[in-house]
């Protein structure tokens, strides 16, 4: 698990390998991740917007942004958390994310937050360092 915390907003990160979903010799590897955020302020917030940063084992960089997640803008109060999972494929079998969220809280304070950097590698697979 991979850990950030900003403005007392703890984002948790579990990537998982699904060879069930991955097809090497087409060149695609898949990975599940699992999201945990958990609202540890006073102040209720609501994710509003995500930004990803993925880079595969080439060092090829591709940028996600959207509204929410997974088709939600979940509201988040004091002492709550929310958990969602996602995935993303890479045509490498191994790479890293990292991100940020938009949030906003209930006065109307605009904020980013970060997602900690984690990786996705095939296990037992060799690592390559960009």
């Amino acid at each position: 698990m991979y850990r950030a915390v900003t403005r007392d907003i703890e984002v948790t990160v579990t990537p998982v390998y699904r060879p069930d979903e991955s097809r090497p010799d087409e060149g695609r590897w898949f990975w599940a991740y699992e999201v945990g955020i958990v609202n540890g302020g006073e102040l209720a917030v609501q994710l509003l917007a995500r930004h990803w940063v993925i880079t595969d084992a080439h060092g090829a960089v591709q940028e996600v942004r959207g509204p929410g997640v997974v088709g939600q803008k979940p509201l988040i109060g004091a002492g709550e958390r929310f958990d969602y999972t996602s995935g993303c494929p890479l045509t490498t079998p191994s790479g890293f994310m990292q991100g940020a969220y938009r949030m906003v809280d209930e006065l109307g304070e605009v904020f980013d937050i970060g997602i900690p950097a984690f990786p996705l590698d095939v296990p037992d697979a060799r690592r390559v360092l960009n």
